[in-house]
C-alpha cells in the first residue's frame, strides 16, 4: 500500500541525517536501508531541495543525484541552529496543533507532536500566547474520514453526494467501502452500487455522507498495488495525444503518459491513455492558449467546440452587462 504523509515526512527527516553522514551515497544502498524503491527515493529527493532553515525560503537543502550517486552541497550552511521569528513560531504551532487533531493519526505519532509541541511552546515564549488565538481545523474532510472508517470497521453501506470535476457535477451514490489510502490526498476505494464497479472517491469532494444501515458488501476484488501511483491507465485504453506549450508542461507532472516529447518552442508533445477521453475536454479549456489536444480526431473537435461555446456564453454575458451598464448611465 502506498505510505501516507506522515510516513514519508518521516522518512525524510531521517534521510536527511542519513545523507549528511554518507556524501556520495549511492542510491540504491539508500533505498535498501529505508526499504524503498529507487523511483520513491528520487520522488523524496525532489522534494528536499524546496525544503531550508525558514518560512521565508531561506537556505534550501543542495541535494541532488547524477542517478547513481547522491551529493548534497551546503550541509553545513544549513547545520546552524535556527531562530524562529515570532511569525515562523505562530505558524508552526497553529498547524502542529491542527495536524494533532486529524482522524487517523497514530496515536504514538500524536503523542510524539503533542511533546514537541509544548517544547516549542516553551521556546517561542511570547509567540505561543499568540498562537493559542488561532485555530485551524479540518472538520470537513475529518468528519468524512470518520465516517468512512466507521464504516468500514462495522461493514456498513455509506450513501454520499460527491462532485467529480470531471464532469463539473454532483451525483448521489451508495457504496461498499473497501479501505481509505492516502496518496498525496486521502481517498475511500469502494463498491459503487450506482456504476456496479469499483471506485475511488477523493474526501474531500463528498458534500454530504451518511452511514446507511444495510450491511456493507462488495465483492471479493483483488486490492490494487497503489505504489505508483492512484490513477494506473490500462493499455487497452484509449490512446490521447496532447501539445502544450511551455505554460502547460504542468499537464506532464499531473497525469500519467506514456510519453512526453520537446516541441522546438519549449513545450511537450504528450502521449497519454484514460478509460473517458471526454474528461480530457475540462483539460483543453484549462489549458487555453498554452495547449490542445491533437487526436483523436473527434475529441479534438469536441474540446474546440466546448471552447466556442464559453467564448460565445462569455461575450453574450458581456454584452447584457454592457447594454445594462449604458442604461444606467443614460439616466
Amino acid at each position: 500500500m502506498a505510505s501516507n504523509a506522515i510516513d514519508q515526512t518521516r522518512r525524510m527527516l531521517s534521510l536527511v541525517t542519513y545523507l549528511r553522514e554518507r556524501p556520495g551515497a549511492h542510491v540504491g544502498d539508500v533505498a535498501r536501508a529505508f526499504g524503498i524503491t529507487t523511483d520513491e527515493l528520487i520522488s523524496d529527493l525532489d522534494v528536499l531541495p524546496l525544503c531550508g532553515t525558514s518560512f521565508r525560503g531561506g537556505d534550501l537543502l543542495d541535494i541532488d543525484t547524477d542517478g547513481d550517486r547522491i551529493w548534497w552541497h551546503n550541509p553545513d550552511d544549513v547545520a546552524a541552529p535556527l531562530r524562529l521569528a515570532a511569525d515562523e513560531a505562530t505558524a508552526l504551532l497553529v498547524a502542529a496543533r491542527a495536524v494533532s487533531t486529524l482522524p487517523g493519526l497514530r496515536e504514538s505519532d500524536r503523542l510524539a507532536l503533542l511533546r514537541a509541541t509544548a517544547k516549542l511552546e516553551t521556546a517561542a515564549g511570547e509567540a505561543a500566547g499568540a498562537s493559542s488565538r488561532l485555530s485551524v481545523t479540518f472538520e470537513s474532510e475529518g468528519g468524512v474520514f470518520a465516517d468512512v472508517d466507521r464504516a468500514i470497521s462495522e461493514r456498513r453501506r455509506l450513501w454520499i453526494r460527491y462532485y467529480s470535476p470531471a464532469r463539473d457535477e454532483v451525483t448521489e451514490r451508495e457504496i461498499d467501502p473497501i479501505r481509505l489510502v492516502s496518496v498525496g490526498h486521502t481517498y475511500v476505494e469502494a463498491w459503487c452500487r450506482r456504476s456496479e464497479a469499483r471506485r475511488t472517491f477523493r474526501l474531500d469532494r463528498v458534500a454530504e455522507i451518511k452511514i446507511l444501515d444495510e450491511p456493507s458488501a462488495p465483492p471479493e476484488v483483488e486490492l490494487r498495488d497503489l505504489s505508483e501511483g492512484l490513477v494506473q491507465p490500462a493499455a487497452e485504453d484509449p490512446e490521447v495525444v496532447v501539445e502544450v506549450g511551455p505554460g502547460g508542461r504542468w499537464v506532464a507532472e499531473y497525469y500519467p503518459h506514456d510519453s512526453a516529447d520537446e516541441l522546438p518552442d519549449g513545450g511537450l508533445r504528450i502521449t497519454l491513455r484514460t478509460p473517458d477521453p471526454a474528461s480530457l475536454r475540462r483539460l483543453a479549456l484549462r489549458l487555453g492558449r498554452d495547449g490542445r489536444i491533437v487526436s483523436p480526431a473527434q475529441l479534438a473537435d469536441s474540446a474546440r467546440q466546448a471552447a466556442r461555446e464559453a467564448l460565445d456564453a462569455y461575450e453574450k454575458d458581456l454584452g447584457a452587462y454592457e447594454d445594462h451598464d449604458s442604461q444606467e448611465h443614460g439616466r
